[in-house]
């Protein structure tokens, strides 16, 4: 077999186009330069109309974990309840992060492969009326659930308090305007729908969470929020910039804003219906219900073999790289990304790799069928 380049099909880090990885080679600048300021200022331009907001949107040289991080260091003290909404293993990073900085995390503990029910987190809220601060995630990319962060945004409110979103592998390819919904943090990461390599983090802060952000006693000094907004007001970073990943953003963003967000969007929802339709379509087990699927990435099982063996002979075999399951999914499940820059034709090349690792193992193969699955879900889609 011709070995290219492999084929990313994982919830991140996600392909990069050829149009930002060009950016990001264009000749190194100083990131105190009158040049950077100006690409500072578009970029953020940009940024704040991504995450739909008129607030802040801090940029910090990291992974998704790093904004992660500054989100529990800026807006919790020693000793402080928070709630920490816990369907996966990022929302078990919250969990870690809450411990790590000394708050006292009030766990709402949900399902695998189901979402978080409004009513639970107004009951959680309604016990603890100390909690001022819920910590979620849109996106369980470990789980492949996307949570509704409209509903919950509305129960944190009616208790006062403040809801921090864990956007990392979906913002941008599912709907989060932040200001409409009264989301008052949101954090993402470079490497998933934005379509970058990883290195960049990304924090929205509203009014509200600059307020319990100044009352904060937590410790912070890299990822002091304070130190990000006072650089900004002069278009830099409070310490070196990613100037290379900063030239990608530009033209990572400028190719969404292309596209069209509502184009984007729907881009994302017909790769999903193509993923789940052709997986069933092949004998597979879908790990999520519809209610609660995911537009970024799908899990599934069953299909007669090890999610792992069929990881391994996708892999081997056409060189496409699927994820598998994360701590108590290790060995059960396996995911597919369909985020960032992937098309509707990538799907359907996605589903004939699985028809080829399946025929690998030994599997009893009908050809055409997951892929051409696809393809009626493509054709037919409104």
């Amino acid at each position: 077999m011709f070995d290219g380049d492999k084929l990313l099909r994982v919830p991140g880090p996600t392909p990069v186009p050829s149009r930002v990885a060009l950016a990001s080679a264009r000749p190194m600048l100083w990131h105190r330069s009158p040049e950077f300021v100006e690409l500072f200022r578009r970029v953020e331009s940009r940024l704040k109309a991504l995450f739909e907001t008129e607030g802040d949107v801090l940029i910090i040289a990291g992974s998704g974990t790093a904004a992660m991080e500054s989100a529990v260091a800026n807006l919790t003290s020693p000793g402080e309840e928070v709630v920490v909404l816990n369907g996966g293993k990022f929302g078990e990073r919250w969990l870690e992060l809450a411990h790590a900085f000394g708050a006292k995390p009030i766990e709402l503990k949900y399902p695998y492969g189901q979402g978080v029910e409004p009513d639970a987190l107004d009951r959680v809220l309604a016990q603890n009326p100390g909690a001022k601060v819920v910590y979620a995630t849109q996106n369980e990319s470990s789980t492949a659930v996307l949570n509704d962060i409209e509903a919950l945004a509305k129960v944190a409110r009616a208790h006062d308090a403040l809801l921090v979103v864990d956007a990392v592998s979906s913002l941008g390819g599912a709907p989060l305007p932040m200001d409409a919904w009264g989301v008052d943090v949101v954090v993402t990461g470079s490497q998933k729908c934005l379509m970058l390599p990883p290195g960049l983090a990304f924090v929205g802060v509203s009014p509200r969470a600059w307020e319990k952000a100044r009352a904060s006693r937590g410790h912070r000094y890299y990822f002091d929020w304070s130190r990000y907004k006072k650089a900004a007001q002069n278009a830099e970073s409070p310490y070196t910039s990613a100037v290379s990943l900063m030239y990608a953003l530009d033209e990572s963003l400028a190719m969404m804003e292309e596209e069209g967000k509502e184009a984007r969007f729907e881009r994302h929802r017909l790769m999903r219906a193509m993923v789940r339709e052709g997986l069933r379509a092949l004998g597979f087990t879908l790990f999520v219900e519809d209610r609660w699927a995911s537009p970024t990435l799908t899990a599934a099982t069953g299909g007669g073999v090890d999610p792992e063996a069929l990881r391994k002979a996708v892999r081997k075999k056409t060189g496409v790289t699927f994820a598998g399951g994360q701590g108590d999914l290790k060995g059960k499940i396996f995911r597919i990304g369909h985020m960032g820059a992937a098309t509707p034709l990538d799907m359907v090349t996605t589903l004939a790799a699985v028809e080829m690792g399946l025929a690998e193992l030994g599997a009893p193969v009908a050809w055409g069928r997951g892929a051409g699955r696809a393809l009626e879900v493509w054709k037919s889609w409104q």
